[in-house]
């Protein structure tokens, strides 16, 4: 049997030669969803996504996935049945223990404007799980993943989808929450396996809501009764697939990973080196979390005024290509590629890959092939164009 780190071994010196460097992106971002945003090309994104699934498959057939082996002895996560105790069950996104009602049903994933005008963002720092990735223009759109939203009256506000947040939100089998989307993603959102809230379609003005304070559109928001309501009139299940295999392996309740091997190295200030809201993050080693800013300002919660900070970051490196002339980005989402994971002031580098296609989930590893274990808490997921990475600081 050929061996994960064989695998990842190729993924990593593969993804370095990623096609993206010759196509520059565009300049300008895609206008108000009044409808699905017009493409140049309808097939061009099935074009770049086919040859990125093809080529996942190649990569993850040579792996046994339920043979996978995790660092600091512990035992991968995928596909286990997760602990319960006391009423509660070990989160998928977090890693630590929730109650049952909270941790058995399938969390919602919300895009969300990440542009200067929309800021301050509301409810981003009840998300579990945050990711970011450039869209035309340049900028970034980011996506929260929450578990326990239930007290939430203001989520946003919310923009498009593009179609690589949709694998994103998969990777939790989590129900995505947009307002519009391309042209591109409509063959994607209407899968059966993808549960989904648009702001266009009949659900939208019961989940979503405008508000005068800001133009459209930087002023739709979502809220928890409204996504519940929202959820209910599609008739999705609540609670978790069967099938479902989870995506991260968690340090023990009490245990604290700190990376420790020969490859490791400091990790206290952190540039994914995006160019139009320049984020970054600082590490607080009191209470061990990284904060991040982004504008040239701390990047706060509007609702409670928190400023945003997790436990984890995860460099995704992948690659990608500019699918049309109006400059919409396509990334791969499933073939794997390098990566780097950023903890307790300490940082690895590693790769990942993609199993169990669009449904399932992407896993990380180290460069001996273990799968990395996480510590509990937050995580930030950037996901970086891999011709990019000369623009990535870490020190």
């Amino acid at each position: 049997m050929i061996s994960v780190a064989a695998v990842l071994s190729c993924l990593l010196l593969s993804s370095c030669a990623g096609g993206g460097a010759s196509k520059p992106e565009a300049s300008g971002e895609a206008g108000v969803e009044n409808g699905s945003e017009e493409v140049s090309d309808i097939n061009a994104y099935s074009d770049f996504q086919a040859e990125a699934e093809s080529n996942a498959e190649t990569e993850a057939a040579a792996v046994n996935p339920s043979g996978l082996i995790a660092e600091y002895d512990h035992s991968s996560s995928y596909g286990m049945p997760r602990e319960e105790k006391d009423g509660k069950i070990r989160s998928y996104l977090s890693g630590k223990l929730v109650p049952k009602e909270i941790g058995e049903r399938r969390p919602v994933a919300v895009m969300l404007n990440n542009i200067e005008d929309a800021q301050p963002m509301s409810g981003t720092s009840m998300a579990d799980v945050l990711y970011e990735c450039v869209v035309e223009g340049s900028l970034t759109r980011m996506m929260g993943i929450f578990e326990n939203y239930d007290d939430l009256k203001k989520i946003g506000s919310v923009r498009s989808c593009r179609n690589y947040f949709v694998y994103y939100a998969l990777e939790f089998d989590a129900i995505y929450c947009h307002y519009g989307q391309s042209a591109y993603a409509m063959p994607l959102l209407e899968q059966d396996f993808v549960d989904n809230l648009s702001g266009l379609s009949s659900e939208g003005d019961t989940v979503y809501y405008r508000t005068t304070d800001r133009v459209a559109p930087h002023n739709a928001y979502a809220s928890a009764k409204g996504i519940k309501k929202g959820i209910e009139i599609k008739g999705y299940d609540n609670n978790y697939s069967s099938n479902y295999k989870g995506k991260f392996t968690f340090a023990d309740d009490g245990e604290i990973i700190v990376p420790d091997s020969p490859d490791a190295y400091t990790a206290t200030h952190v540039e994914p080196g995006y160019l139009i809201n320049k984020p970054w993050f600082d590490y607080n080693p009191d209470d061990c979390k990284y904060y991040r800013f982004e504008y040239g300002e701390e990047q706060i919660d509007a609702e409670n005024k928190e400023q945003l900070a997790v436990d984890n970051i995860i460099l995704q490196y992948s690659s990608w290509e500019v699918v049309d002339e109006k400059g919409y980005l396509g990334f791969d989402c499933h073939s794997g590629g390098k990566m780097t994971y950023i903890t307790h002031g300490m940082a690895r580098d590693g790769t990942w890959i993609r199993f169990d296609g669009d449904t399932g989930s992407v896993r990380y590893f180290d460069n001996t092939g273990k799968e990395i274990v996480m510590n509990q808490g937050k995580t930030w997921v950037l996901i970086i164009q891999d011709t990019e990475s000369d623009k990535v600081v870490i020190k």
